[in-house]
């Protein structure tokens, strides 16, 4: 079986750091960043690129439907 690599990308003017992703990855990628946004929000970001799977637990929570997940096949 193909191993998955995965990535995301944030809208980080949209992004108002709800947090809500952070719990939903189950590989610990996602943080919230010291920075703030446009708005004034902390927005996500990947904190951790390599754990990601491409899995999407963080784009089907996000309430405002902020963040794209990309997946790719990874030879072994």
């Amino acid at each position: 079986m193909a191993k998955m690599r995965g990535a995301i990308v944030v809208d980080i003017d949209k992004c108002k750091g709800c947090g809500v992703c952070i719990p939903a990855c189950p590989t610990d990628v996602i943080a919230l960043a010291k920075e703030v946004n446009g708005k004034g929000y902390n927005y996500a970001f990947m904190d951790n690129p390599e754990a990601c799977t491409g899995c999407t637990n963080c784009a089907v929570v996000c309430p405002d439907g902020v963040i794209t997940v990309y997946r790719l096949k990874v030879n072994s």
